[in-house]
């Protein structure tokens, strides 16, 4: 028995036209509401900002904005350094660096907290890991807690000179953000 097909007509063809016209006319209508989720201009360009670290002096600290948050910059001294590299690391509250570059299990030792090559510049998000406080530490006059590094005002929290917190409620130690040196005094954060 032989199975006839049928040839298509003119309504076949309609009823294709149709749905390919409700088709593009649907994804047309949605795209505007998908469009309007993206981040807007003035979002990507706080997305990374470069900093220029030419006029900071050693011992100096600045403080930028990036994404809305506190960046510390310190120029630390050979001392600084020193101190945080002596620090043993059972007497870390926190083990890990917590620095964006280095894989979650890094361990907090000095040298995971900066760029190889730049150990002299601790970069970090400079907000407390307990109730998100904005530690002294950064001015000239400030208190600098009892381990040379920033304080938090707020409940006490103590960070070492690698911003490792060392005393007080923060149960971690400061982020340290994704940054790169564009060139010997430029570095672009994010």
């Amino acid at each position: 028995m032989a199975i006839e097909a049928e040839e298509p007509d003119r309504r076949d063809f309609l009823v294709l036209a149709a749905s390919a016209f409700a088709a593009v006319g649907g994804a047309m209508t949605l795209w505007p509401f998908i469009q309007q989720m993206n981040p807007d201009a003035g979002a990507q360009a706080l997305a990374s900002i470069e900093v220029d670290l030419s006029p900071v002096k050693v011992g100096q600290a600045i403080t930028v904005l990036w994404r809305g948050k506190p960046v510390f910059i310190r120029h630390r001294t050979e001392e600084e350094i020193a101190v945080a590299k002596a620090v043993p690391m059972t007497d870390l509250i926190d083990e890990y660096a917590r620095n964006a570059a280095l894989p979650e299990d890094a361990l907090a030792t000095d040298p995971n907290r900066t760029k190889d090559g730049h150990e002299n510049w601790l970069i970090m998000v400079g907000i407390c890991t307990h109730l998100g406080c904005v530690p002294k530490g950064q001015a000239q006059g400030d208190s600098r807690g009892d381990f040379g590094g920033w304080l938090c005002p707020c409940h006490g929290s103590h960070y070492d000179t690698a911003g490792r917190i060392r005393k007080g409620p923060a149960p971690r130690n400061l982020e340290v953000p994704v940054y790169n040196f564009v060139s010997g005094s430029l570095i672009k954060i994010g």
